[in-house]
């Protein structure tokens, strides 16, 4: 029997729902005006209109990490394709799922300088695992079904399909594909079991071990797995940006955050290690600092799902390439099976020099000579009276790097942030999409006075779409990670980092009245006192989003810090003053 005549743009709905696509977020225009009539008709597929695409894409990217499916966002040609390109970056750089649909000028009008014609594919072929770009209707559902299968299996990522208006106008057939040809795509394989014997035949000679535990944990769904491996190993590990939540903060082996603002004891022990077991990093240079000083005299074994990655950045001395899940698995058998031969591991004084650092250099604030209350202080408390089951997401700047630092992480996807790419307005829209993807969770967007002001607008979309989110701004009136740079590196000389926003009697704008607006509950805090009762009765509110100003110290800095471009045994715990590393290590 003939599958009946549909339009090409019928044929995409019905692609993204045989996907698995439950929700998209989009803005329509010209190009892609076609898909979105079928849309309005679509029972299996809810689509939240958003007030910016950069906004859409953030969206998309959030509730993938949240939920662990591909995120999906819509735009039309032009401008609308290009306000996606910096959440598409986003989201490759951090290996997120995510599936972008742009629609583009008619076939016959590409290359012509058309009205609102872009060369998308072209310009996102750097930042995206793969794009495509649809002429031909027929092949609207395979590209469909592969533009799925390559962003969710091996290393996830970002991938485009630029469907021309006339592909999504001419009549077609809706097949969809039962299995797929991708002879060029072969994801990582299971790991070699001579390279895994290895492995574990290093962490049994060590001394000094340390686990590295990267994003690629949380994007594998491997922290049952690699806490497998790491309670039977009694080695120390530490959690990078990205893996924070990986394993619970709460676990005794867990020594902190590693890189430039990582924890004394994180820092330390990879300095000092004699074998680094990195899974799912990638050893970027905001761990790493000086890359030819960094952990001098460990050996490496790197394990993860891209074999792009390996010895990309630091040479391993045994490569193991495959799934996060499969390689620690893998490990845990072969180091169980060893245990039970022989035990020789001594890591006694390791432990007790690690075990020192840790009480010696705990992370912590001092208080402030403003009179402001202290940053540190309000996301600390935030995450004691959240609980440990909330999600929060972030923007990129000091507020990020503390909320990394004192809210205790006991699961993973419950830290959403844009790290690897950066971007500033990432954690308004991203925390609408994990709330729409885990609406019985609680979800705080943590946010810098200049971040929030990047994608505030989608505050709107969160209100008319009853997406019940909480803003934290932690409004030091400036935009702060520049100022503390300004602050180290050029004499306190705060070229153009005041933004008016919360100190004196200048507030431009005035958040409160700005989340009233929008129809969000608005609220203020400016007292260490009225901390606890602020947040409770933000967390009381669950009817429409709220939106809290903390007033802060535009002073407050982010310590430890290691300097961009020195080694990590420069890493300093306030300004000018480097810790007494333990010489005996």
């Amino acid at each position: 029997m003939t599958p009946p005549s549909v339009t090409g743009a019928q044929s995409l709905i019905q692609s993204l729902e045989h996907a698995g696509a439950e929700v998209v977020f989009g803005l329509p225009g010209g190009a892609i005006l076609p898909t979105y009539d079928p849309l309005l008709d679509a029972k299996r597929l809810r689509h939240i209109l958003v007030r910016h695409e950069q906004g859409a894409g953030h969206a998309a990217s959030g509730y993938a990490h949240a939920t662990g499916k591909v995120g999906v966002c819509i735009a039309t040609s032009g401008p609308g394709a290009t306000n996606l390109i910096t959440a598409i970056a986003d989201a490759q750089m951090d290996s997120i799922p995510m599936v972008a649909v742009t629609g583009q000028v008619g076939s016959s009008f590409i290359g012509t300088d058309a009205f609102q014609e872009a060369d998308i594919v072209g310009m996102t072929m750097p930042v995206t695992k793969h794009n495509f770009l649809v002429t031909d209707p027929a092949d609207i559902p395979r590209t469909i079904k592969q533009a799925f299968h390559i962003a969710s299996t091996g290393r996830p990522g970002a991938v485009l399909v630029d469907v021309t208006k006339d592909a999504q106008q001419a009549q077609t057939t809706f097949e969809w594909p039962e299995t797929l040809d991708l002879p060029g795509y072969r994801p990582a394989p299971r790991p070699h079991h001579r390279q895994v014997r290895e492995a574990v035949s290093m962490l049994l000679a060590a001394k000094r071990p340390v686990f590295l535990l990267g994003g690629g944990v949380i994007r594998g769904r491997a922290s049952r797995e690699v806490r497998e491996l790491v309670d039977l190993s009694g080695a120390p590990f530490v959690t990078t940006l990205m893996a924070r939540g990986a394993l619970p903060d709460s676990h005794p082996q867990q020594l902190g955050m590693p890189g430039m603002h990582g924890s004394v004891a994180a820092v330390s022990a990879l300095q000092r290690a004699d074998l680094i077991i990195a899974i799912g990093a990638r050893f970027d240079d905001r761990v790493t600092g000086r890359l030819d000083s960094f952990a001098p005299n460990a050996l490496i074994v790197h394990a993860d799902v891209d074999p792009a990655e390996i010895s990309k950045n630091r040479t391993a001395d045994v490569p193991i390439v495959g799934e996060a899940r499969e390689i620690a698995s893998s490990l845990a058998t072969e180091l169980r099976s060893r245990l039970a031969e022989k035990d020789a591991r001594d890591y006694e004084s390791w432990w007790a020099t690690l075990s020192n650092l840790r009480e010696t250099y705990p992370m912590g604030w001092t208080a402030t000579e403003d009179g402001y209350t202290a940053p540190q202080k309000v996301i600390s408390r935030l995450g004691e009276i959240s609980g440990p089951d909330t999600i929060f997401t972030s923007g990129v700047g000091q507020h990020q790097m503390w909320s990394a630092q004192f809210i205790g992480y006991e699961h993973p996807n419950t830290w959403i942030n844009s790290g690897g790419l950066g971007t500033m307005g990432f954690s308004v829209p991203a925390a609408m999409g994990a709330k729409v993807g885990m609406p019985d969770r609680t979800v705080w967007a943590i946010d810098g006075d200049g971040c929030f002001q990047m994608t505030n607008q989608e505050l709107a979309t969160c209100v008319i779409n009853e997406i019940p989110i909480k803003v934290a701004i932690i409004n030091n009136s400036s935009l702060g990670m520049v100022r503390q740079w300004q602050n180290l590196f050029y004499d306190k000389r705060y070229s153009n980092t005041d933004l008016n926003t919360g100190h004196g009697t200048r507030r431009i704008p005035d958040f409160v009245k700005l989340a009233d607006a929008y129809g969000c509950a608005g609220l203020r805090c400016e007292r260490d006192e009225d901390i606890d009762a602020t947040i409770e009765k933000a967390m009381e509110i669950d009817d429409r989003p709220v939106v809290v100003d903390f007033t802060v110290s535009a002073d407050a800095m982010v310590w430890p810090m290691v300097p961009a471009g020195v080694s990590n045994d420069e890493i300093q715990i306030a300004q000018g003053m480097t810790p007494e590393w333990e010489r005996d290590i």
